[in-house]
């Protein structure tokens, strides 16, 4: 059965970092591109960060563009998001996706709360 696994949430204060995980089983990782996605109460879904499948050419939406960077680890099926300088709008619940086109696959997502 196909399973993504996010981890490494919390709570945190301003400015201070965070380390998110993506665990994978159940189907190919390696073949599939890596996005992260974030919700907040009340706004939709926002995407954060994406890893492709092959490229060293991660991309990243200008909220996070120069804190954040996404990174993964084919040999421990995992993803990783690394987030710095964090802010009190980046709290939300922080979602892993993975396209294997045409399957896209979610994880239940880890919360990360920034406040003093």
């Amino acid at each position: 059965q196909a399973q993504l696994v996010e981890s490494g949430g919390g709570l945190v204060q301003p400015g201070g970092s965070l380390r998110l995980s993506c665990v994978a089983s159940g189907f190919d990782f390696s073949a599939g591109a890596v996005r992260w996605y974030r919700e907040a109460p009340g706004k939709e879904r926002e995407f954060v960060a994406s890893f492709p499948i092959t490229a060293d050419d991660p991309t990243y939406a200008d909220s996070v563009k120069g804190r954040f960077v996404i990174s993964r680890d084919n040999a421990k099926n995992t993803a990783y998001l690394q987030m710095d300088s964090l802010k009190a709008e980046d709290t939300a619940n922080y979602l892993c996706n993975v396209l294997v086109w045409p399957d896209g696959y979610w994880g239940q997502g880890t919360q990360v709360t920034v406040s003093s």
